[in-house]
């Protein structure tokens, strides 16, 4: 019987050490990892978790319309970027084509989420006082998660 209880034991371990390991994987506040596996992936300033968006189809033609009504003003037709923002580090709003890379994964779920996370919460640049500042649209409401979920898989469709 002792021989069974020290075989008990060890399985117990092994699953908290099992548990443990998988408690190491990103959490919904983080993004989640670039196509290489690293961690220094580009997160918003603003914090938060994905929103609904992340969990739904987006149609990159509808995309492309809410993109134009809501994001080419700063990020530039067909997200090219090169968008003056005075006081920020790099004196430029992001390009989105090409985007950071590393906010991009082969899984398409997790390149959403990374996009997610700031099309949720908005982000102010790095810099002494950026001039302009990604806007929060989920949080305000302005895009419903149906739009986002759009305006997302056209962003996606501009990196492949």
């Amino acid at each position: 019987m002792k021989k069974q209880g020290w075989m008990i034991v060890v399985v117990m371990m092994l699953c908290l050490v099992v548990v443990a390991a998988c408690s190491t994987a990103a959490t919904p506040t983080q993004a989640v990892g670039d196509a290489s596996g690293t961690s220094d992936v580009a997160k918003p300033s603003n914090g938060g978790g994905p929103g609904q968006a992340v969990s739904l189809t987006g149609d990159a033609t509808k995309g492309a319309q809410v993109y134009t009504e809501n994001c080419v003003a700063c990020h530039a037709a067909d997200g090219k970027g090169g968008v003056a923002n005075p006081g920020s580090t790099d004196g430029t709003i992001p390009a989105l084509n090409p985007i950071d890379t590393s906010l991009k994964n082969a899984d398409y779920k997790t390149f959403a989420t990374n996009i997610d996370l700031f099309v949720e919460h908005g982000s102010k640049p790095e810099g002494d006082s950026p001039a302009l500042q990604m806007k929060a649209f989920g949080d305000d409401k302005t895009l419903t998660p149906q739009q986002i979920a759009d305006v997302i898989a056209y962003v996606i469709s501009l990196n492949k």
